[in-house]
């Protein structure tokens, strides 16, 4: 019961740092990134089973060091961000379908479900959301002001590779978060649409971010009683919650 309980607050929190990410990602036009970052974790997760590890250790591991690879590819060379994203994104994928030789293993990295949730992952998880949401907080201005103009963001001494960098790790972070529950072929999907229907339903910057919050929240908490309630697997659910909470928010005319 103990287990359940923090399961879901750990879930509940993962979900909020997500949607407050996928918020900003949607302003930087990298949104997608979230999909193809989740899978960066693949390889990583195929390691940890082999070294018979945590699967999270493996998928923390090769999330970071994609992070790292693809700022560096966006530093020292002019291909853009989601080329290098594509570039890490093709490589991680091959890499993981060599590395995950079970169907079961398959599955686990794929749709979530590493066993029983341990404390120091609890704490791990709460700490690392709450980090999230508070550097995205600090960074909010310095990142707004690189979305709408680098020119700007030069002239203020804001060192936008740098900027770029944090939000590739904050970013990397908040898929780790989620990535228990998730798997890592649906772990970007609560970055991705929670942001994109709060999009359609908000006017202002505030308003956005907060509601982003809100949906992934949401469609997490609604996920969790659907996949209880009907014996379902959480991943799949919860993102067709959240899918679902989009398809409702097309209904709402932009003024």
């Amino acid at each position: 019961m103990l287990n359940e309980i923090i399961t879901i607050i750990l879930a509940l929190f993962a979900a909020g740092a997500a949607g407050l990410v996928g918020a900003f990602a949607l302003m930087k036009k990298t949104i997608l990134a979230g999909d193809v970052m989740s899978h960066v974790a693949i390889p990583g997760l195929g390691l940890a089973i082999i070294w018979q590890i945590n699967p999270l250790i493996g998928g923390a591991l090769t999330l970071f060091i994609g992070a790292f690879i693809i700022s560096k590819l966006e530093r020292k060379t002019s291909i853009s961000s989601e080329a290098a994203i594509g570039v890490i994104f093709a490589s991680s994928v091959a890499l993981g379908a060599l590395l995950l030789n079970s169907e079961e293993e398959l599955i686990d990295a794929l749709f979530g479900g590493f066993g029983n949730l341990y404390i120091s992952e609890f704490v791990f998880g709460i700490a690392a959301s709450v980090f999230i949401v508070a550097a995205l907080w600090l960074l909010r201005n310095k990142l707004i002001i690189g979305l709408f103009s680098e020119e700007l963001a030069v002239a203020t001494n804001i060192r936008t590779g740098r900027l770029n960098f944090w939000f590739l790790l904050l970013f990397s972070l908040a898929i780790l978060s989620s990535l228990r529950f998730l798997g890592a072929l649906l772990a970007g999907a609560l970055i991705i649409v929670p942001a994109s229907a709060a999009r359609q339903l908000t006017h202002s910057l505030g308003w956005f971010l907060l509601t982003s919050m809100f949906l992934s929240v949401l469609s997490m908490a609604l996920g969790l009683i659907v996949s209880r309630a009907y014996n379902l697997e959480l991943g799949p659910t919860v993102v067709v919650v959240a899918a679902a909470i989009f398809a409702l928010s097309l209904f709402k005319t932009k003024n």
